[in-house]
C-alpha cells in the first residue's frame, strides 16, 4: 500500500486571527459582507484536528431595468409638451417665424416622425379620421400677399378646422376670419376634396370646390380669391408622417410641415 500524508495547517492563533480580519476587513470593498471565520475538525488516523476557514459568498447585483417601454413613453409625451410650448402664440405660424423658431420646431418634429406610433395609417385611418385643428404650419403669407388679402389690420385670420370622413373618402377644411368694423363679422372659407390611398403612409388629395361665406365676407374677398384659393388649396398628396390619438403630423409635395391636434 502506498503511504500518504496530510499537511494540516496549525490553528491560527486567536489575537493573530483577529488582526487578521480586521486588516482583511479594511481592504474589503464597502458593498462586500465580510462572513465570520469558522472553525472545523478534521478526522484522521493520526488524531483530530481543527482548521479554520472563512466561508466564500458571492451576491449577485440585479441588473438596472432599461425600462424602454414607460421610458419612451414618457420621451415621447416629452416631445409633444415641448412642441406644443414652441408652437405657442405664433399664430400657427402662417405670418411667418424666425429661422431659429422653425428649426427647433423642425427638430421636434423629426424626433416624433422618428416614434411614430402608427408608422401605417391608411391602414388605421379611424385614427385619422374626424375633426382637427391646425396649430403649426409652414404655409405663410408674407409681403404684398398679406395686403392684398387685407390681413394686416383689417381681417384676422381664426383657427383652421379639418374634418375627414373616412368612410366617403372626403376632407373639409375651414379657415375662419374675423372681420373689423362690422360689428365683429365673422367668416369662413371652406374647401372640400377628396383623398385616395397611394401608400402606407401617403393619400393622393383632389380639389372638389369652396366657398366663402357670408356674401359679405365674399364680396371683400372677391378680387383675391384666387390667390386666397392657392394659399390653402391641398391639392396634391400628404405624407402622414405622425398619428396618435391626439395628435397629427403631416408634409405635402409643396415642402409644408402640418402639425393639428384632435378636436
Amino acid at each position: 500500500m502506498t503511504g500518504f500524508m496530510i499537511t494540516v495547517q496549525p490553528p491560527i492563533p486567536g489575537p493573530h486571527l483577529v488582526t487578521s480580519i480586521t486588516r482583511i476587513s479594511k481592504m474589503m470593498r464597502p458593498h462586500r459582507t465580510v462572513p465570520a471565520t469558522q472553525r472545523k475538525t478534521i478526522n484522521t488516523r493520526f488524531g483530530d484536528y481543527q482548521i479554520w476557514f472563512r466561508p466564500i459568498y458571492t451576491t449577485k447585483v440585479a441588473e438596472p431595468s432599461s425600462g424602454l417601454v414607460d421610458d419612451g413613453k414618457e420621451t415621447l409625451e416629452q416631445i409633444k409638451a415641448d412642441l406644443y410650448q414652441a408652437v405657442k402664440d405664433i399664430n400657427k405660424g402662417i405670418f411667418g417665424v424666425s429661422s431659429a423658431k422653425k428649426s427647433e420646431i423642425e427638430s421636434l418634429v423629426k424626433q416624433l416622425e422618428s416614434q411614430n406610433p402608427t408608422p401605417c395609417p391608411t391602414s388605421n385611418l379611424d385614427k385619422v379620421g374626424g375633426c382637427w385643428k391646425l396649430v403649426y404650419s409652414t404655409i405663410t403669407i408674407l409681403g404684398s400677399k398679406r395686403t392684398k388679402l387685407g390681413l394686416r389690420d383689417f381681417i384676422t385670420l381664426g383657427d383652421f378646422f379639418q374634418t375627414i370622413d373616412v368612410a366617403k373618402s372626403k376632407a373639409v377644411n375651414v379657415i375662419e376670419f374675423n372681420v373689423k368694423g362690422l360689428n365683429l363679422l365673422k367668416g369662413q372659407l371652406t374647401i372640400e376634396a377628396s383623398f385616395k390611398i397611394a401608400s402606407k403612409s401617403r393619400v393622393d388629395i383632389s380639389y372638389d370646390h369652396s366657398r366663402i361665406t357670408p356674401d359679405q365676407l365674399m364680396y371683400m374677398f372677391r378680387n383675391n380669391y384666387d390667390l386666397l384659393l392657392g394659399i390653402f388649396n391641398p391639392e396634391g398628396w400628404l405624407e402622414l408622417s405622425y398619428v396618435d390619438g391626439t395628435m397629427r403630423i403631416g408634409r405635402d409635395d409643396k415642402g409644408n410641415v402640418f402639425i393639428l391636434e384632435k378636436s
